[in-house]
């Protein structure tokens, strides 16, 4: 849940998620869309999908039992050279070294490298990586491994180091920022949805319409209708807002919609629903429909945590 997504976000989803799968094997019997209601608003989805399976294999193939070294944690779906030795590591204390963007910040400028030029980076990570196992103290590599994350996370920030105060700053060759290639520029779009609330035969509810399983992003979540045209004339515009994903800022518009008019004014789709506010909660949301229905001040999602600031690839 940490990865690329900050610890106050995560502080109450990560309550919610273990008490609801106490045990791997409760997450391997649940359903994804379960799994994914619980991840709603953590963004970047992958990771609980893969959880989920990753979960699954140990508990039908591994006999519950988790593997303790980091190949044989790559084993398992969605955990990779970074997750792997931090769990082996840190779980079992194999001298592996941990290689996240904070710790590559901090070998590099300690041994004085960097590039502004794309060619030649598999190479520097490469020689990184070498690095970070040799400075990695093998008695107790996971209070170190999580020391060196902290460090790049606090105090070798990408931006203005405060060098002065760090602990390594005597052997460090580049005391300052080191030399990157320039991040890629955000690309701005418009987008438009519909808001179509009715009055249930209970309760308000709302119009979702679920993402296709083959969409190459979010797939199987919960988003509002898209409206046909991005022209939204005052009188029905309900708001408008920023959302940022994968590199591209959105200007987003949101037109009040009645329900007898959903057809005219929206994108058709096979994929809708009418949800109870209530219920929400209990749906994997986007993270622009979470945004959306949170700033309606619909009282009924008191209960959802605030969005999470923008994590970009």
């Amino acid at each position: 849940m940490l990865q690329q997504t900050r610890v106050a976000v995560v502080e109450e989803r990560f309550v919610d998620f273990l008490r609801n799968f106490p045990a791997i094997e409760d997450l391997a019997q649940a359903s994804e869309q379960d799994v994914l209601a619980l991840w709603s608003g953590l963004g970047y989805y992958r990771r609980a999908r893969m959880l989920h399976q990753a979960a699954q294999v140990v508990t039908n193939e591994l006999g519950g039992m988790v593997p303790r070294t980091a190949l044989e944690l790559r084993s398992l779906p969605g955990i990779g050279a970074y997750t792997s030795a931090a769990i082996a590591s840190i779980a079992f204390g194999e001298a592996v070294a941990v290689i996240d963007g904070n710790v590559e910040r901090v070998v590099q400028r300690l041994a004085g490298w960097g590039s502004t030029e794309r060619n030649g980076q598999a190479e520097l990570l490469r020689n990184t990586e070498q690095l970070a196992q040799v400075l990695l103290d093998p008695m107790r590599p996971g209070d170190f491994n999580q020391s060196m994350m902290e460090l790049g996370a606090t105090v070798c920030l990408p931006r203005n180091p405060m060098c002065m105060v760090c602990p390594l700053r005597q052997d460090c060759i580049t005391r300052g920022e080191h030399l990157t290639p320039p991040r890629a520029r955000m690309r701005s779009q418009d987008a438009a949805y519909a808001l179509v609330i009715r009055n249930g035969i209970a309760n308000r509810e709302v119009l979702l319409q679920q993402r296709g399983a083959n969409e190459t992003v979010m797939p199987g979540m919960w988003e509002l209708p898209s409206l046909r045209s991005m022209e939204v004339p005052g009188t029905a515009l309900r708001m408008t807002l920023k959302h940022a994903i994968m590199q591209v800022n959105y200007s987003v518009r949101i037109r009040t919609v009645f329900e007898e008019d959903v057809e005219e004014f929206t994108v058709s789709s096979t994929g809708r629903r009418w949800v109870a506010l209530h219920s929400l909660d209990t749906l994997p949301l986007t993270g622009l429909a979470r945004k959306v229905l949170r700033r309606a001040h619909l009282a009924e999602l008191a209960t959802i945590p605030s969005e999470p600031a923008p994590a970009l690839n």
